[in-house]
């Protein structure tokens, strides 16, 4: 075994030695999975999606300051709701972004206190802001693969700087004397510390937290003299990406005015302009315009992280009761229902519906029901809040009448609002299932989706012993009946009914 085989594989097993020794990231694998097998799915796309990213409310914040940052802006909307976003930016445009906020969030907090590892990972940023404008100028391009794979090019790099600190010291500081260009010098002095390239770092990583094949293979470094034939789909990405990370160090490394800069951008540019098929002045231009949309957002996942932002205020969590806005957050969410009902599915716009009253009312909890003829049961399809998506599978009940406050309400077709569901008074009227599965609530509301006069499901909303009481005000009962309208009316037989929430 040679020298080199023997280094890198030295390398590897500390790496994992020090992953398994500082903790696999908290959550971090679960949601990276669930990531994928939700841009995976077919038929549950949407609900799969949303659910992903609503499960973490710390995803969920990040993905949306994301979905409003100057690198998104082109889409020109106030996102407000993960499933707005889901619908305005696509499911697989979300699960781009999920992705890589969560692994980027993800070796943050292994390694806080390293200021050369946030480095990194805002050149990782900023690479992500230059593949989505040179993506966007090549229009049978994917914008969305090529910002993730962009900031993901730096893989090697963070789990190195993150993980090995002191190797990646002597990378950065060791003087190897070459001829070889500057932007891939850091590469040379990883092999002669690590024995083996910073992207061989990076996909090894990737393959070990079970990435998608296409996406590892675009994590290698492709410099114009390696072009010895024409690029398929991921060998542009992964040139894209390649690029974008070297003007990232370029732009870290140079004074924004000084004349080393504008050479070696553009000596960049002119290198990978044939390679890529873009003039080189457009890819000039690209980074320019990404450096100042950088600039703009004033580095935006730092601040992410620190919870700093300039997006648009969310409601207040559901940790602390109904917001004292909540009739304008109604107002507001029914207004986007209404905009996006003759371009969404049914089940973009039932997941939308439910998210808004969720936000809006501040709901410790939050169930979308359905009916399901067959089996003659109404089954929860997705829920938010708490750890109900854990007890889903017992949200669940005969479509059968029975003598209690949920049949009642789906049977006259009525929204009800019970505001001490611990009355002694009202406890009959709580049907079994609901008393196991909720034992803490307070207050909740019911309001039925009825087609035809047959109620096809419900949403549910809830405000839990644990936050300040709340109930449902006159101002807010317009705004949640025109809700209800609005779904009623786009759930009519024109479209497929019953059930029609997955309409494509």
């Amino acid at each position: 075994m040679s020298n080199k085989a023997a280094d890198s594989e030295q390398t590897l097993q500390l790496l994992w030695a020090r992953v398994r020794q500082r903790g696999d990231l908290p959550g971090f694998s679960k949601v990276v999975s669930s990531i994928l097998a939700a841009m995976r799915g077919e038929d549950d796309r949407d609900f799969n999606m949303a659910r992903t990213v609503l499960s973490d409310p710390g995803l969920t914040q990040k993905v949306l300051r994301l979905a409003n940052s100057p690198m998104y802006a082109v889409f020109g909307r106030d996102i407000n709701t993960v499933s707005k976003a889901v619908v305005v930016l696509g499911t697989d445009a979300i699960g781009h972004l999920a992705l890589g906020v969560k692994l980027i969030d993800g070796l943050s907090v292994a390694s806080t206190d390293s200021a050369l590892a946030r480095g990194e990972m805002e050149k990782a940023i900023l690479s992500s802001h230059i593949g989505r404008q040179v993506a966007a100028g090549a229009s049978t391009r994917d914008t969305e693969e090529a910002v993730v794979c962009s900031m993901l090019h730096a893989l090697g790099r963070m789990m190195v700087a993150f993980y090995l600190p002191e190797m990646w010291q002597r990378i950065i500081a060791d003087d190897v004397v070459s001829d070889v260009p500057k932007e891939r010098r850091q590469d040379q002095r990883a092999r002669h510390v690590l024995g083996l390239g910073l992207d061989q770092v990076g996909r090894m990583v990737a393959l070990q937290w079970g990435l998608p094949n296409t996406l590892v293979d675009t994590l290698k470094d492709l410099h114009p003299s390696t072009l010895d034939e024409p690029l398929d789909h991921n060998g542009w990405l992964a040139a894209v990406a390649t690029m974008s990370l070297s003007c990232a160090d370029v732009l870290f490394a140079e004074a924004p005015d000084s004349p080393e800069l504008s050479v070696a951008l553009a000596g960049i540019a002119e290198g990978y302009a044939g390679m890529l098929g873009i003039e080189a002045s457009q890819l000039l231009m690209a980074v320019e315009t990404a450096r100042h949309a950088a600039d703009e957002d004033g580095s935006m996942a730092i601040r992410a992280q620190r919870g700093v932002s300039t997006a648009p205020v969310i409601a207040a969590p559901a940790a602390t009761g109904k917001p004292v806005n909540a009739a304008q957050l109604l107002v507001r969410g029914v207004a986007d229902l209404r905009e996006l009902s003759l371009t969404s599915t049914n089940a973009q716009l039932m997941i939308l519906a439910l998210e808004v009253l969720f936000k809006s009312l501040g709901f410790s909890h939050g169930a979308l029901f359905q009916r399901i003829p067959k089996d003659g049961r109404y089954q929860a399809r997705m829920c938010l809040g708490g750890k109900l998506q854990d007890i889903a599978s017992r949200l669940t009940f005969e479509d059968a009448y029975q003598p209690d406050v949920f049949h009642a309400a789906l049977a006259n077709d009525k929204m009800i609002f019970v505001e001490n569901a611990r009355d002694p008074a009202f406890i009959n009227k709580l049907p079994r299932w609901w008393k196991d599965a909720l034992p803490t609530t307070r207050s909740f509301v019911v309001m039925p989706l009825t087609v035809n006069r047959s109620p096809i499901g419900f949403l549910y909303g809830d405000w839990d012993i644990s936050v300040t009481p709340s109930k449902v005000e006159a101002a807010e009962v317009v705004p949640m009946n025109e809700l209800r309208a609005l779904l009623v009316s786009v759930l009519q037989p024109q479209r497929p009914a019953d059930p029609s929430w997955n309409r494509k």
